[in-house]
Parts: structure tokens; C-alpha cells; sequence
């Protein structure tokens, strides 16, 4: 599986280093993608009842505390479900240098548990304020007596009592005893959880997607995490509240899909695989450009790496491009940012995308302060040299469009200045003018221009 264009890479010499490549396509993205929605699956035993993650092997090394940990989760128990959080994290932290390969092993059914603890919270998570209002009712309301109604009001009320022939003691002891009981008309029922226990809930849910946030970094993870539909239908959703949701779920949501975007297939929304939440591609796409939107930084930096990771898979063009007029245009916003991993993020989302086809080159060229803000990007320049490097690489692909051409050339002194005074990218502006001034409409006519090389 390799890169787009695969002549992009070849074309740098002189004292230039050679651009890394990117990441490859996703597993299954290539004419044998038929079987890419089962792949996960196969990975599994057969005899396993739900997904397995990994875990350190000095505490998963019984059964018992493997089906220890599952069903503590299942049971719903606040002291066994804290346990079985609390365990999971500690296991599920990993140091950059410690890859743990050889230290792993498998708990069946892990994943789906965690994923129910969230689902737990999901079912409750929005105020009452925001839900329907109770119905209240009214069946009965004119007699004392229905088991419907206002039948305690009615007994407690002075009218009411004296119409029965009760004494005015009588009528003050039952008064005493009248006891509001709004549950009555709660649609909701008995068993309501107060704030207290709705705020544990958040907090379980909170602590299971973390584990999974961490689950997800690790290799051995991403193909299971990938393939299962109910778990990229409970992260698609909590971004996509990502306005009423609380802010750590969502976070650790977003990053989940970032680790899962280069092996992401948005085709299993529409798959025969069991759906819980009926997420679909357009609503999955739609859940991803509310975070691009979002002002809070660390949403759209994660929201630009995730679109620049999910097209680098083909099958999930189609669901993209209908976006890509307002990709491109929060994006290029993004390069105007201070922030300089916005900048990063916006630009590494922008080398992916330029290579899609020639509609997104003539649109992303075309796209108002574009070049402008490459060129910033460049001048500035960004402290990170890679990034510097997709800027102009992104530039080389927008000249290569002869369409480009009557819009890059405002640009000519601009890119001679870079050429002459930046040593590190000389390579690459020496071909955008080549191609800007020598090459003709007609690909097939040869002509030596002013940057002949």
C-alpha cells in the first residue's frame, strides 16, 4: 500500500533530504477490500464472546482475573465497576519507549464491556431541562378517590374533608400526613439516579474512555478497535454532542479515532455488522467537521489530522468530498492561526487532500489567502522542518494543474526570493517555477523556460 503519487517523492535532489513518506493506505483499502469488514473479526478466536484487547500479562495471567475484570464491569456495581476502572487504567498507561510486545495477552469480551459503561452514561447524559417535559395526569382529577390524578391533594384540602364529614382534627392530622410524591408523575419512574449518582456515571464513563484512548495506541489494538462497529458508533457519537457532552469524554473520543483513522473504513457504518447507534457515513463525516469547526484548540488540530488520515484511504472519498469546499476553507483559517500545531495540523491535512485528484488542487487553489498562507508557513518559517516541507510540496502539487497556472504566477518573485534565500527548500521552487514558466498548456511540447533545469 503506498502513497498517492508515488512520482511526488522522487522528484527532490541536490543537497535536499528525501521527504518521509507517508503513512501507508489502511489495511484492506485496495481491490481486495471485501473482506476488510470482517478482518477484525478473524483476528479474534471464534470462541471468544466479544472483542479482546490487551492487557499486562503479571495481572491477566488467570482466567479468573481476566473474567474478574469483565464481569466487574458487567455487574454494574459501583465498588466492582471502580475496581475494575481503576485496574484497567493502570494497565492500559504505556511510556512512549515501552512497547510491551512481549507482555501482553488477551481479555475476551473487554471491549464490549467498557463500551457498555459509556453506553450506561449515554442513556442518561442529557439534562432534564433539555428532555421532554413530564405529562401530567389529569385522569380523575374531579373525584376524591381513582388511584389517578390529584387524589392525595384532594384528601388533604380543608374543601374536600369537610364535604366527607371530617373534623377539622381530622382534616390537620391528614394534612401532616400528606407527603408530595412526584414520582407519581415522573414518566421517568422510581428509580431515578440524583445528581450524585448521575455524576459517578459521567465519571465511570469518563475513566472507560480513557482506557480505551489508551488502548487505542497500541498496535496490537487497532485492527480489532477498527473492525468493531459499536465501538467506533459510541466515539462518533459522543463527538458529535460534542457540544452538551462533557469535554474529557469527548477528548478522549476524538483521540481514539485519530489512532484508528489510518485503519478506518467509514463503509462498516453501512456493513452488515450489528449496529447499536445507526451512526452513517454522512453523519460520521458531519460528527468530524463539527470538531474541525470548534474553537477549542485541541479539537480541530485532532479533527485537521483525523480528515488528513481518513483520505488516505480511497474508499473513503466519496463521503469526503462533499465536504471538501469547507475542509479547505477551515483549513486555510487554521494556517492564519498562532497557534503553531494548528498551523501543523492544518497543513498536514492540506498535503493529504492536494493529492485526491485535480478538482481539489484547482479548488484548494483557488481558495482565497491559500498560497498566501503556504508561503507564511514557509517565511516564518514554522519550527518544524516537515512541516516547511509539506507547504511546498502542497505548492508543487497546485503548479503541476496547468489551470493553476494564471493564479500561481502572481506569486513568481515570491517563490525566485525562497528559492535563492532557503538553501532547504531551493529543490522544490526550482521545479514550481520550472513548471510554472517552461511547461505549456500541451504536456507532450517540450520548452526550456526562464528556470530551465
Amino acid at each position: 500500500m503506498q502513497k498517492r503519487d508515488l512520482n511526488k517523492s522522487g522528484g527532490s535532489g541536490g543537497g535536499s533530504a528525501a521527504p518521509a513518506p507517508k503513512r501507508g493506505r489502511p489495511f484492506g483499502s485496495t481491490s481486495g477490500s471485501a473482506a476488510a469488514f470482517s478482518a477484525a473479526d478473524s483476528v479474534a478466536p471464534s470462541t471468544l464472546l466479544g472483542p479482546s484487547l490487551q492487557v499486562h500479562t503479571s495481572f491477566a495471567a488467570s482466567d479468573q482475573n481476566n473474567k474478574r475484570i469483565v464481569l466487574a464491569l458487567q455487574s454494574g456495581l459501583k465498588s466492582e465497576l471502580t475496581w475494575a476502572l481503576n485496574t484497567l487504567t493502570l494497565l492500559s498507561f504505556k511510556e512512549k519507549e515501552d512497547m510491551r510486545k512481549d507482555s501482553l495477552a488477551k481479555i475476551s469480551g473487554l471491549l464490549d464491556a467498557l463500551l457498555q459503561v459509556i453506553d450506561d452514561w449515554r442513556d442518561i447524559a442529557l439534562p432534564k431541562e433539555l428532555q421532554k417535559t413530564r405529562r401530567v395526569r389529569t385522569l380523575g382529577s374531579n373525584s376524591l378517590v381513582t388511584g389517578f390524578g390529584y387524589e392525595y391533594e384532594a384528601l388533604g384540602s380543608n374543601d374536600n374533608v369537610k364535604q366527607s364529614g371530617l373534623t377539622d382534627a381530622s382534616a390537620q392530622k391528614n394534612v401532616a400526613k400528606f407527603r408530595p410524591s412526584e414520582w407519581w408523575y415522573d414518566e421517568d419512574g422510581l428509580f431515578n439516579l440524583d445528581d450524585e449518582g448521575r455524576a459517578e456515571k459521567q465519571q465511570c464513563a469518563v475513566a472507560a474512555s480513557n482506557i480505551i484512548r489508551n488502548f487505542s495506541f497500541m498496535p496490537e489494538n487497532e485492527v480489532i478497535m477498527a473492525g468493531n462497529r459499536h465501538c467506533l458508533e459510541t466515539v462518533f457519537q459522543c463527538i458529535e454532542d460534542h457540544t452538551t457532552e462533557d469535554e474529557e469524554l469527548v477528548t478522549n473520543a476524538l483521540e481514539t479515532i485519530v489512532n484508528l483513522a489510518p485503519l478506518l473504513d467509514l463503509r462498516i457504518f453501512s456493513s452488515s455488522k450489528p449496529s447499536y447507534i445507526k451512526i452513517t457515513e454522512k453523519r460520521a463525516v458531519q460528527a468530524i467537521m463539527g470538531m474541525l469547526g470548534s474553537a477549542v484548540k485541541a479539537w480541530h488540530c485532532a479533527a485537521a489530522e483525523l480528515l488528513g488520515r481518513l483520505i488516505i484511504n480511497p474508499d473513503n472519498e466519496p463521503f469526503l468530498l462533499p465536504f471538501f469546499p469547507q475542509i479547505h476553507k477551515r483549513l486555510v483559517d487554521l494556517m492564519s492561526s498562532p497557534a503553531l500545531d494548528a498551523q501543523a495540523a492544518a497543513v498536514g491535512a492540506l498535503y493529504n487532500l492536494a493529492e485526491v485528484n485535480m478538482d481539489c488542487r484547482l479548488k484548494l487553489a483557488s481558495e482565497r489567502w491559500a498560497v498566501d498562507r503556504l508561503l507564511r508557513v514557509i517565511r516564518a518559517p514554522h519550527p518544524v522542518p516537515e512541516v516547511c516541507r509539506k507547504a511546498a510540496m502542497i505548492l508543487e502539487s497546485l503548479v503541476s494543474e496547468p489551470q493553476n497556472k494564471a493564479l500561481l504566477l502572481a506569486y513568481e518573485n515570491a517563490f525566485a526570493e525562497i528559492l535563492f534565500s532557503d538553501t532547504r527548500y531551493s529543490d522544490t521552487f526550482a521545479r514550481i517555477l520550472y513548471e510554472l514558466t517552461s511547461r505549456p498548456s500541451n504536456k507532450f511540447t517540450a520548452a526550456r523556460g526562464v528556470w530551465g533545469m
